[in-house]
């Protein structure tokens, strides 16, 4: 009989502790969807006002605006692609309201064999959300600005660099010649919310470990070790 006590406790202690962290995986689960629900009804309210003057568009990220005025200046080029057409280029530039202010829009996605097409400047009518994307990192290449290629939505960097308020727009519709940029507008897509199979995974390892527990206490039974 106490041959078997320490390998029990062990089975016990480690099942119990897989068990509490495919559970807490669970709980984690319930808050990002809870979080996830509340940035989709945010995304889908009404419009509101630009941030004041001075602020930028992080406080305000996924709030819909809806803004009228013109292109104005060069364009910036993210790389990135889209499924169903390949690679192109995420088309940044400054914007100029009706208001007078200049801040940054994300016009959407530019096949790659548009790049070097010449674009005037364009009256338009967006509808789009406030969006502070946290794209660049330690490992993310400095812009090549000789070939105009950037490869993060950087809102400070590329404010600075289209002289700019520090606030962006993702342009959901468009009302005025899009000059064949798409637009992709800000959805929850891209926010992990890998929870759920986290949770899977300590399950397993819980079952595992009971299993092999179980297996260990039968063959102490038949003092086979």
């Amino acid at each position: 009989m106490r041959r078997i006590v320490f390998p029990l406790i062990l089975g016990i202690v480690g099942v119990a502790i897989l068990v509490n962290l495919g559970l807490w995986q669970l709980r984690r689960l319930e808050w990002k969807e809870a979080a996830l629900a509340q940035i989709e009804a945010q995304m889908a309210a009404a419009p509101a006002p630009l941030p004041a003057q001075g602020e930028t568009s992080e406080g305000g990220k996924y709030q819909p605006v809806a803004v009228t005025g013109r292109t104005v200046g060069p364009e910036l080029h993210m790389l990135t692609g889209m499924k169903g057409i390949g690679p192109g280029y995420e088309v940044i530039t400054a914007f100029e309201t009706a208001e007078g202010r200049r801040i940054l829009l994300d016009r959407g996605f530019l096949p790659e064999v548009g790049k070097d097409a010449a674009r005037a400047p364009v009256e338009l009518t967006v509808s789009g959300n406030l969006h502070w994307p946290e794209e660049a990192s330690s490992n993310t290449p400095e812009p090549d600005l000789g070939r105009n290629i950037w490869f993060a939505r950087d809102v400070p960097a590329m404010a600075a660099h289209l002289g700019a308020e520090p606030v962006l727009v993702v342009a959901r519709g468009v009302t005025g010649d899009a000059q064949g940029i798409i637009p992709v507008p800000v959805t929850t897509a891209g926010i992990p919310n890998d929870h759920l199979g986290y949770a899977l995974t300590w399950f397993s390892l819980a079952a595992v470990w009971a299993g092999m527990t179980a297996y260990l206490l039968w063959r102490i039974r038949q003092r086979t070790i």
